[in-house]
């Protein structure tokens, strides 16, 4: 099993790149950038490139509406090269407040946009011949008709480093979980529940592992939580740190009738709190609504404890499918951190 952590959206850059330099000391493997409407996440990525030697780099994740299918491919593999062949591209949708309302882009397809977007950055990146791409939503070049009628097949210029970059693609809905198992290299569930995973999400994945072709071999599923190592009494309040977050992503991502993550809420058995944490949040009552995120939810989805109970959980995720154990260390200093990431290095090694 892997180790890998996130920087989040708020800036910070100087504290994020402290941080990542000291965890990979420490036997951190993979880092996911986010970008949702504050910086871009590839400037930073670069970055880490620059003053890392080997911790993987993600982006974490790239909307796929904000840029084209073969800018996308051009910039994986431009952080591929800084980086020396540890670029990981990270995909997803967004939701259609963050891609209607920021970037002004309709919000359509995502699925369909998806499959094409990995179909042409592999394309991009083997370099075999000219882009060629006939898609519903994406078309290289553009037909006849449309334009100025100049457009040709291009190979990229330069010549990448690896000819397969990494895709992981973050997904909740079945359809979208059954095309990321067909297609992508890693899986990038958030609020995931391990042990109620397979429940919501094994007809999905297995439906997509049917399909998938066998020379992209197995597919990476990253997950995990807040991590703490401590007696119960030390580290019990560290759970509530995601109250927040969670009760964000339940309540008040998307619409009342078009929230993805209230939706997983329901089909992991909280269809009561699901709604009363929705009702809160758009009520505009935020505190209210985290504190109705339940304890046991909160619980079973972070790894806060002693040595034996996080080596208890770890294993709980592993046996939920988990290859990168997705982490967030708490601890009074960057020192603390370190520590604690060494110790679960060694549960892991």
């Amino acid at each position: 099993m892997k180790l890998s952590t996130q920087i989040g959206y708020a800036g910070g850059f100087a504290e994020s790149v402290a941080q990542i330099q000291a965890l990979e000391q420490a036997g951190m493997d993979l880092v996911y950038v986010a970008e949702a409407y504050g910086y871009d996440a590839v400037s930073l990525m670069g970055y880490l490139a620059a003053v890392t030697e080997t911790i993987e780099i993600a982006s974490g994740i790239l909307p796929i509406y904000t840029r084209t299918p073969t800018l996308i491919a051009m910039t994986a593999a431009g952080v591929d090269e800084l980086s020396g062949g540890r670029a990981v591209l990270g995909l997803g949708a967004s939701g259609p407040q963050v891609i209607e309302g920021f970037h002004g882009v309709p919000y359509d397809a995502p699925i369909a946009r998806t499959r094409e977007i990995i179909s042409i950055c592999r394309k991009v990146w083997a370099r075999e011949a000219p882009v060629v791409h006939d898609g519903k939503k994406y078309q290289l070049p553009l037909p006849e008709g449309q334009g100025t009628g100049l457009g040709k097949p291009l190979k990229i210029i330069t010549h990448p480093p690896r000819p397969r970059i990494p895709i992981h693609v973050a997904s909740l809905g079945p359809k979208n979980v059954e095309m990321t198992a067909e297609l992508a290299d890693g899986w990038l569930p958030i609020l995931f529940h391990p042990q109620k995973a397979r429940d919501v999400w094994g007809p999905d994945l297995d439906a997509g592992f049917a399909k998938r072709s066998a020379d992209l071999g197995p597919m990476d599923v990253v997950a995990g939580g807040l991590l703490a190592i401590g007696s119960e009494a030390e580290v019990a309040g560290f759970r509530d740190f995601s109250r927040g977050m969670v009760a964000l992503y339940v309540g008040g991502m998307g619409a009342r009738e078009r929230n993805f993550y209230n939706q997983l809420f329901q089909r992991y058995g909280y269809e009561a709190e699901a709604a009363e944490i929705q009702d809160l949040y758009l009520a505009g009552k935020k505190q209210e609504a985290a504190a109705a995120v339940p304890e046991e939810f909160l619980e079973q989805t972070s790894l806060c404890g002693d040595e034996a109970y996080v080596r208890d959980r770890i294993a709980q995720y592993a046996e939920a499918g988990v290859t990168v154990l997705n982490v967030t260390p708490i601890a009074a200093d960057l020192a603390g951190q370190q520590r604690i990431i060494e110790t679960v290095r060694g549960m892991l090694d």
